[in-house]
């Protein structure tokens, strides 16, 4: 066997050795992507039922937030309504009630008067 040709066995070798360390690396990472694929199902197949219950949560949280607003706006309806019937009601009657507390302090003041003068 000359040199060349030991040379060529020596390469042959080589390459087969490459190529068995090649395939078993192929395989190797076929069989990581075949897990990484069923992981992602299995992700893929736990999430969307909470992605979608999620959004039906935001869904009704909004629904309530939308009732709450209602609420609050017929609440200020109502305080503006009493707030305009409180001072409607103290003009219309804080004019004659001070009229009718002072005739009867007046009253009372003449009554006593009478009656020291009578007691005399």
């Amino acid at each position: 066997m000359s040199a060349t040709e030991l040379a060529a066995l020596i390469v042959a070798i080589a390459s087969v050795v490459a190529v068995v360390l090649l395939g078993v690396a192929l395989v190797s990472i076929t069989r990581t992507l075949q897990e990484v694929r069923k992981a992602v199902q299995l992700l893929h197949s736990e999430t969307v039922p909470v992605v979608a219950e999620l959004g039906d949560t935001v869904r009704a949280a909004n629904a309530e937030l939308e009732r709450v607003d209602d609420l609050l706006g017929t609440a200020e309806s109502i305080s503006g309504t009493v707030d305009s019937a409180s001072r409607l009601a103290y003009l219309a009657f804080s004019n004659p009630m001070i009229k009718a507390l002072a005739l009867a302090s007046g009253t009372s003041r003449a009554a006593r008067s009478f009656r020291r003068q009578r007691s005399r």
